[in-house]
């Protein structure tokens, strides 16, 4: 695999995959503020960018000589590592010359992935990411943390939930500087919870009363059809409850620590910093009517 410098990597353009996402949206914001030239890629965007239309692929990788590879919903999801395979040839084929890929802990379908980057020939790095603690506050479980009542199917195994402020911080460093190349980064937090004890961790920094109720797998997946949620993020969830969360990710990464030389932010302090930012507060109607 050929070194390629800083230097030689700043003439081209960073190309952002998912640079709306979670973790996406953090590391366009993090490369604009260090002057880097990118590029944000998304349906919306110009030019547009999309994993099911092969042809938008070219246009989004003119003048790119590195990029942020996150896949929506998650590479777990059938079809995800044919999308990488041509993906990453296209880009090797175009002159990309370092790859940084967003994986999932635990995840048999992400870990091909993984290895089809490592193959490219050209420098890589892989984030591979425990369950974020965001989820509790842009998306996932929001509105059950809002309505004081969070209903998974998650028993007493704990993880290791990882702040995306970190997850992001990891995957700048590895897109602009150099020694990242190689290097495989389990990004988790310093500690692990259970769910019920991030619920805590939350009801304790929010002030409010908010519960963990876990309920049957099967009770889960029905709701999850019941609601309507995309076929995808209905098969994810599922199987991220019934497969990923057996205990197989019980144990805490050093990836932020190799990576940034510093720890990784506690749940504690995340939820300490979202509920100070009013994200969890529950407007005077809504607490009416949960009364």
């Amino acid at each position: 695999m050929k070194h390629m410098n800083r230097t030689q990597l700043s003439t081209g353009l960073t190309l952002i995959l998912g640079g709306t996402g979670k973790t996406g949206r953090r590391v366009a914001e993090r490369l604009a503020n260090r002057g880097v030239p990118t590029r944000v890629a998304s349906r919306a965007a110009d030019p547009s960018f999309a994993w099911g239309d092969q042809s938008s692929w070219d246009t989004v990788l003119d003048g790119v000589t590195a990029v942020y590879v996150s896949y929506a919903p998650d590479l777990a999801i059938p079809g995800a590592t044919d999308s990488i395979r041509a993906f990453t040839e296209k880009a090797v084929a175009r002159g990309v010359q370092r790859l940084v890929l967003l994986s999932g802990r635990g995840e048999a379908e992400a870990q091909r992935c993984e290895r089809i980057v490592q193959d490219a020939g050209i420098e890589w790095t892989v984030v591979r990411a425990s369950w974020f603690n965001q989820n509790f506050s842009e998306g996932e479980f929001l509105d059950m943390v809002l309505a004081g009542a969070i209903t998974l199917p998650a028993g007493d195994v704990p993880e290791p939930f990882v702040d995306v402020d970190d997850v992001a911080d990891v995957a700048v460093a590895a897109l602009t500087e150099d020694g990242h190349a190689g290097q495989m980064y389990e990004v988790t937090g310093p500690r692990m919870l259970t769910f019920k004890e991030a619920v805590a961790e939350i009801a304790r920094a929010s002030g409010r009363e908010i519960q963990y109720v876990q309920i049957p797998h099967e009770v889960f997946a029905a709701g999850i059809a019941e609601s309507g949620a995309p076929d995808d993020i209905a098969w994810l969830l599922d199987y991220l409850f019934s497969t990923v969360l057996d205990g197989r990710n019980a144990y805490v990464g050093d990836g932020v620590q190799r990576a940034l030389g510093r720890e990784p932010a506690d749940f504690a302090e995340y939820a300490r910093r979202v509920a100070d930012s009013g994200v969890w507060d529950v407007p005077s109607s809504r607490q009416t009517a949960v009364a």
